[in-house]
């Protein structure tokens, strides 16, 4: 048994020695068994062990030997994701009795019957085989066939219930719940839905016949009249049989005439009709274009006028940084006039103290010739000589000193500019930002379902509308659109956070349903949909008071309305939106989550962004997540379209500043 009590196989509680019993299974890199073989007992064989210790990966293990679907397990919604991970495939090995009266085939397979289900990445392959391990056939009709000799009916809740199913039967309070699980397991629900459809089509061809009596009529009605005319042309035969032939003749002539014209008139009809569904789909697909042609320009009309405005706005903002760029370019025109000043006054005294150099040079030579009376005058002015040019060369170090600084200057102003151009890029890419979520609010404003999926969702349910005669029950959904919280936009981000992309998802009845609005998001351009597929017939889930976490803080369950009983039951059956709890700040959220230990506690998240959970001993806190420009599930977005204006107009003063 599982984790719920129910049973793996209606033949364990055989005898090992009838025929269609289990003896071994053997799972080799099956979920989250590496290698595992099991040999069952005679009588009853009970499998315990804690949660995640791959119980139900046995019974899920038997469900896909016997020819199970992996969707029909409600464990995975392909083979390949049983694969444990790290491995490339996976192998399912089952070992059954095959001796008695009821054996199958026993001249072929013995008195033992192995089934083998090898599953890789790409492919998946089962092999029966006899007693002694020989291969017997790899074809699917054998397999159902043993299935059905053994009567084993593996997507029967009767016959292998799973959690869900255990859970749905266990919360059903009442007769009548109960016997809608009787019904949909007794495959009941099935047959009558065929019932259904039988009817639909016989009325559909009883119609169709009364319009073909309908139009038969006027023809009858023609050939009534043309056998009165014939039984008067008979009349003339008794009087004149000479003319009367030649009458007869002619009559017959011109009968004939017109059932070939009958002929021809019916087969036009005929062809008429054929083309009435190709014209009608002709129509159907015209209007669609001439929808999405009218919605195409409505969106290059607001796309325009969107694309004036920011051009405008850029056109302002270009010339304030042209007016900052020419009074840069003017002052740098200034500083590197002074530059050019400052350099040629250097190059002066640069030739000035050449100059001193060759007359020192020639004072020097000279002082050489002359006497020792000249020798002290000419010392006393190399002296001076040298006093000038060190003065010179103290006023070079000083204007090098102040060139060094202009250029500073300039290269501080550079880059100040240029500082300045990325803060407006910045500020202009931000404010674009805010406009974009402006629109996407006003647009959310007019249609709150476009907040879930953009206008992909507007063309997706425009398709439904179109094929709504092809669903069974008319899908429900995004599920965002059909909820809203009771406490105004408080818990808004939060509760966004912990239901993430459900929002989006649509609901459907049934798997057929779910082909249907598959077509439809391909027709729509939207290949990533979700869907979720629920009986929408199943009344409120009413769930007990102990069997929710016993706190004085809400449940995302408690801040939610919604008018569709189905939209709340896909909420607390997939997310168990009724055991997460919502605290107000990091540290309430840990005191919920870890120290008093609440029964059916599932996760705590915070309002600054926190999700708290605990799974055994241990404890989990994961880090907020970016928040989200603005709430989708508030009633009105008035109020933060006005912050968004707020902090818009707050952006643009700032770049002209």
């Amino acid at each position: 048994m599982d984790n719920h009590g129910a049973p793996l196989s209606n033949s364990f509680t055989d005898q090992r020695s009838v025929s269609g019993t289990i003896r071994r299974i053997r799972l080799e890199n099956f979920m989250c068994h590496s290698n595992l073989e099991i040999e069952f007992g005679e009588w009853v064989n009970f499998i315990t062990g804690q949660n995640g210790s791959g119980k139900s990966a046995i019974l899920t293990a038997l469900c896909v030997a016997f020819g199970c679907r992996a969707k029909g397990t409600k464990r995975a919604s392909t083979l390949k994701d049983f694969i444990k991970t790290g491995c490339s495939d996976a192998l399912v090995h089952v070992e059954m009795n095959n001796n008695g009266e009821d054996a199958f085939k026993p001249e072929i397979y013995g008195d033992a019957l192995i089934i083998e289900r090898r599953i890789s990445d790409s492919t998946s392959s089962t092999v029966l085989k006899n007693h002694q391990g020989k291969k017997i056939s790899n074809r699917k009709d054998e397999l159902r066939e043993l299935v059905e000799h053994y009567n084993i009916d593996v997507e029967n809740p009767c016959v292998i219930m799973s959690q869900d199913n255990s859970r749905e039967f266990l919360h059903s309070g009442n007769d009548k719940d109960k016997f809608k699980f009787f019904y949909k397991a007794t495959l009941l629900q099935q047959v009558s839905g065929l019932l259904e459809s039988v009817d639909t089509s016989l009325k559909a061809a009883n119609a169709l016949v009364d319009d073909l009596e309908e139009t038969i009529k006027p023809m009858e009605k023609e050939i009534s009249e043309l056998l009165g005319k014939i039984k008067n042309m008979e009349q003339f035969e008794e009087i004149h049989q000479q003319l009367q032939h030649f009458k007869k003749k002619l009559a017959w002539s011109w009968v004939y005439d017109v059932d070939r014209q009958l002929k021809e008139q019916t087969e036009k009809i005929v062809k008429l009709r054929e083309r009435v569904p190709t014209c009608q789909d002709k129509i159907d697909q015209k209007l669609g274009e001439v929808e999405s042609l009218s919605e195409n320009l409505t969106k290059k009309k607001a796309e325009v006028a969107c694309l004036m405005d920011e051009s405008t706005a850029m056109k302002r903002e270009i010339e304030c940084v042209r007016q900052s760029a020419k009074m840069a370019a003017r002052e740098k025109i200034a500083l590197e006039e002074e530059y050019r000043h400052k350099l040629n006054s250097v190059q002066k005294i640069k030739d000035h103290v050449t100059r001193l150099q060759r007359q020192i040079k020639d004072i020097d030579e000279m002082a050489i010739r002359s006497t020792q009376a000249e020798q002290s005058e000419i010392e006393e002015k190399m002296n001076q000589l040298k006093l000038e040019v060190e003065k010179g060369e103290s006023l070079l170090s000083s204007l090098k000193e102040e060139e060094n600084i202009i250029k500073e200057k300039a290269s501080v102003g550079e880059k100040e500019m240029e500082h300045i151009e990325n803060m407006i890029r910045d500020r202009e890419k931000k404010q674009r930002n805010i406009n974009t979520h402006i629109n996407d609010l006003k647009k959310h404003q007019t249609n709150k379902v476009t907040a879930f999926g953009g206008d992909r969702v507007i063309t997706l349910l425009r398709a439904i509308e179109r094929n709504q005669h092809r669903f069974k029950m008319p899908p429900i959904g995004p599920i965002g659109a059909h909820v809203t919280l009771v406490n105004g936009n408080k818990w808004g981000s939060t509760v966004e956070q912990a239901l993430g992309n459900l929002l989006d998802a649509f609901i459907v009845t049934d798997h057929k349903d779910l082909v249907t609005l598959r077509g439809c998001g391909k027709e729509a351009n939207y290949n990533d949909l979700k869907i979720i597929i629920y009986d929408f017939s199943r009344p409120r889930l009413i769930i007990p008071r102990h069997m929710l976490p016993q706190t004085e803080h809400p449940t995302i369950l408690s801040v939610l309305h919604s008018e569709n009983p189905t939209v709340l039951n896909v909420l607390v059956d997939l997310s168990g939106v009724e055991r997460q709890v919502l605290a107000e700040s990091y540290e309430i959220g840990k005191t919920v989550a870890f120290e008093r230990r609440l029964e059916n506690l599932k996760e705590v998240y915070t309002m600054d962004g926190y999700r708290m959970f605990s799974r055994g001993r241990v404890q989990t806190t994961l880090p907020p997540r970016p928040p989200r420009r603005h709430t989708r599930l508030c009633a009105s977005f008035d109020d933060q379209i006005k912050d968004l204006e707020t902090e818009a107009s707050k952006e643009q003063s700032e770049i002209h500043e």
